[in-house]
């Protein structure tokens, strides 16, 4: 009989275990010796940029001109009692019923509104009021969806382990993930991050990871984020906006600041706001536009109330698609008097709806302005002509040092 043969199975490995320990000097049973394995390469996606020649660039999208870049991380901060909630919600129906929000023209599209503070109950006389304000019912709003969390547990994501740990998502993240999937939103609205970040607001890795997982749901064609929060006591002093680690404010693409406004003798004016561009990574920084708040929603003053405001957003939403449309046939029209002046042109087009030579010319002033479209200058220097492109206008180096 050999040595090792009065032993039963489970012996003998134990017995092999130890062989192997004492030439290995790890005690590992045989069957279970870890094989080392060598993680594939990763292959990375470079870009060669002398591929593009030729190509068409492609045209920078907005949710909201100026304030909201589409596909993006949006912040609006506000202190509490300014009307924050109320002026996302605002967008939020704007947005699903195609008409205008404080004198300027969302890109229609569906949206996902989750409020962890407003109930039910709330957002439903809020709606009613935006609803009256803008001449439409709740039966136009096929394309809004309302989800209230106050009261309950809104956290996304919280430290896994230690406080001071990495974030993990929650189960709710999860399911408004799934839920934007199914919808496919392209405005999701989160009110407030105070309610649904679980971490340490003034730790860099912290907001970082937050807005890295709400960037997840942005990519690859998912919603315009906007999230809503509140600023600090310094945030509010300063007039920054800002709250925590530097880390909220770099992350996202886009900063917003609304903020009750001051008269002169530095009194405050309650119906009065003032909605600002705090950080804008595409465009100009600075862009502002003063509010008021009437019969339970919020108006842009100089717009002429809410009938013209629509009037004059549906107008330069005509010109902006018809220009798109123009640029894609590669032809030219003029912001001078010329057989190719952009007014006179488009509103002889079958998309024109009915705009007159003049509201499109007062459309194309207000773009202009606001640098939704620009003047390009093309053919030889002999023979140089300007035309209208779409799209804000190159950023100068004394623009950009301002901005920084």
């Amino acid at each position: 009989m050999a040595a090792l043969d009065y032993l039963t199975d489970e012996e003998k490995r134990q017995h092999e275990a130890v062989r192997l320990a004492g030439a290995t000097g790890k005690l590992y049973p045989a069957q279970e010796q870890p094989a080392e394995t060598v993680p594939p390469p990763r292959i990375l996606q470079f870009i060669r940029p002398a591929a593009w020649e030729g190509q068409p660039i492609p045209p920078r999208r907005w949710l909201v001109p100026e304030f909201i870049p589409f596909g993006e991380i949006t912040m609006l901060s506000g202190d509490g009692g300014t009307g924050k909630s109320l002026l996302a919600l605002q967008l939020a129906v704007a947005t699903a019923t195609a008409k205008e929000w404080i004198g300027t023209a969302p890109e229609p599209g569906k949206v996902l509104f989750i409020s962890a503070e407003d109930s039910a109950d709330e957002l439903h006389r809020r709606t009613a009021n935006i609803c009256r304000a803008m001449g439409i019912r709740f039966a136009d709003l096929n394309d809004l969806r309302l989800l209230s969390l106050a009261g309950d547990d809104a956290i996304l994501a919280a430290p896994e382990k230690r406080a001071d740990g990495a974030l993990r998502e929650t189960p709710l993240f999860t399911a408004i993930e799934a839920a934007a999937r199914e919808f496919k939103p392209s405005l999701l609205v989160l009110d407030t991050l105070a309610d649904l970040f679980g971490g340490n607001e003034i730790l860099r890795p912290h907001a970082r990871q937050f807005i890295g997982l709400l960037r997840r749901l942005a990519l690859n064609g998912g919603p315009t984020i906007l999230l809503l929060s509140h600023p600090s006591q310094s945030g509010m002093t300063s007039g920054a906006g800002t709250s925590g680690s530097t880390a909220w404010s770099n992350s996202v693409r886009s900063r917003l600041y609304l903020e009750r406004a001051k008269s002169s003798d530095d009194e405050r004016d309650d119906d009065c706001r003032v909605l600002t561009t705090k950080k804008a990574n595409y465009g100009r920084a600075g862009a502002e536009r003063v509010l008021r708040w009437k019969d339970g929603v919020f108006i842009a003053e100089g717009m002429g109330g809410g009938a013209e405001a629509q009037r004059r957003a549906d107008a330069e939403r005509v010109f902006l698609a018809l220009l798109s449309e123009f640029e894609r046939q590669g032809r030219h029209v003029s912001p001078a008097k010329s057989p190719s002046f952009a007014p006179a042109v488009f509103s002889r087009h079958e998309k024109a709806k009915g705009f007159s030579a003049k509201l499109l010319n007062d459309a194309m002033e207000r773009l202009l302005s606001a640098n939704r479209i620009h003047l390009k200058t093309s053919g030889p220097p002999s023979k140089s002509r300007q035309h209208i492109a779409a799209g804000p206008g190159p950023i100068t180096y004394a623009e950009r040092r301002d901005e920084n």
